[in-house]
């Protein structure tokens, strides 16, 4: 307990003697959710915690509250008390759609891609040992494939994920299922969400059969292509570089990827197993590159090459940014419960409370609570913060003022004594 504390005065942030202002109004947005009071509670506890503990366990949340849950309360609220995350997480969804700048739009983009979120505990349930080609290393890690919603307002959100699990971590009753098929049931929840938007994903996921998957469902995808990739050109079998070579240099066209100039070519083809059409855009850094930058593939082969630029530059917003603030801003990889209910119920709380921020940024005015126009998540996070900061000043001066308390009582009651 002592070490507890240490660390949180470390760290400089107060006791926490109030929710703050976005946390309140989602336990109102929310609370129908729970059972009762007490579970409200626990719910704003958590979504406060993601959003400004110093150490994102539920542990370090509790340690943040003047008067706070129990530990084993909070964590038991998170791994076996009976609330449905999956009714949270369509609520979630709905309340967004309220916002014009987060609204499902025709012109949005749906980014799939899968990221590793490591842990320090082995025996977190569904964990595995799984290579990191970012850091090249070997995680001990939770491999999600999360679908982010990226907004024609350049908002943008998680939408639904699965959790892989390695053949050898399988239970009886369970099926295997690779990356593809969890991509593929993804593609399958959208549709039958009937989320608009056009598909994206990297390299990794652009085969035959999750191309004819998704053309099937009359849905448009851009993805990258592997260079090594079979397809049918000038009436031959060949990969990506040896089309590449055959197209003269004067044939190669100048395009704007943001304030950078590339240049591309584009035809429409045939890969092998795959029943339909596409576009392929081939991308160079300059006019006489000989090595290709990138390759891109849709099967809309009526599309500009700069539509099928801007569907596919979202991918990265819709992705990497999430997983960054995630990670870093709101404990995505910090929760060590061992449940694999608590491990989800966590990922989908994290949703929220990247939801809630996300709503928050680049307002036309600044909320009452903020104080100021919010761009990142990361500011939002501190503006909370700040906010906490600002209730609990308020807090002991009022002790002092209005209720005549010594200082070593307010030191006991926010857990400093």
């Amino acid at each position: 307990m002592v070490k507890e504390k240490e660390l949180r005065k470390e760290a400089g942030v107060p006791a926490i003697v109030e929710f703050p202002t976005i946390v309140k109004e989602a336990k109102k947005s929310y609370g129908d959710i729970f059972m009762n009071e007490p579970e409200r509670n626990h719910f704003a506890e958590y979504l406060t915690g993601l959003m400004i503990a110093s150490r994102k366990t539920v542990n370090g949340m509790v340690q943040e509250f003047a008067d706070g849950p129990d530990q084993s309360c909070l964590n038991r609220w998170l791994t076996e008390v009976d609330w449905d995350v999956r009714a949270l997480n369509d609520e979630r969804l709905r309340q967004m759609q309220k916002d014009p700048s987060t609204r499902y739009h025709a012109q949005g983009v749906i980014a799939i891609d899968n990221v590793l979120v490591d842990h320090d505990g082995k025996l977190i349930e569904d964990v595995g040992k799984f290579w990191d080609h970012a850091d090249k290393r070997y995680l001990i890690a939770h491999d999600y494939l999360i679908a982010n919603y990226v907004c024609s307002s350049g908002k943008h959100y998680p939408l639904e994920f699965r959790r892989f699990k390695k053949r050898e971590a399988i239970r009886e009753h369970e099926a295997f299922k690779d990356h593809n098929e969890l991509l593929r049931e993804l593609v399958d929840w959208v549709v039958s969400e009937g989320i608009p938007g056009d598909l994206t994903w990297d390299c990794y996921f652009t085969n035959a059969k999750n191309m004819n998957h998704v053309h099937a469902k009359d849905r448009v995808y851009v993805g990258d292509l592997k260079t090594n990739l079979k397809l049918n050109f000038q009436g031959k079998e060949m990969n990506a570089v040896e089309m590449a070579e055959r197209i003269p240099l004067e044939s190669r066209k100048p395009v704007m990827i943001g304030e950078e100039k590339q240049w591309y070519f584009t035809k429409t083809i045939r890969i092998p197993g795959v029943d339909h059409p596409v576009r392929i855009v081939l991308l160079w850094e300059c006019w006489n590159s000989r090595e290709l930058r990138k390759v891109l593939v849709t099967n809309r082969v009526m599309w500009e090459v700069t539509r099928i630029l801007r569907v596919y530059l979202k991918r990265w917003r819709g992705t990497e940014t999430f997983h960054r603030d995630g990670k870093q801003n709101l404990g995505m990889g910090d929760c060590q419960v061992r449940d694999g209910q608590g491990q989800t119920r966590h990922m989908y709380l994290v949703f929220l409370a990247y939801s809630l921020l996300m709503s928050e940024l680049k307002q036309s005015r600044a909320s009452e609570w903020a104080l100021t126009k919010l761009s990142t998540i990361g500011e939002a996070c501190r503006a909370v913060g700040r906010e906490t900061y600002r209730r609990t000043i308020t807090w002991v001066l009022d002790r002092v003022k209005e209720d005549q308390w010594t200082p070593n009582r307010i030191h006991a009651a926010l857990g400093l004594a």
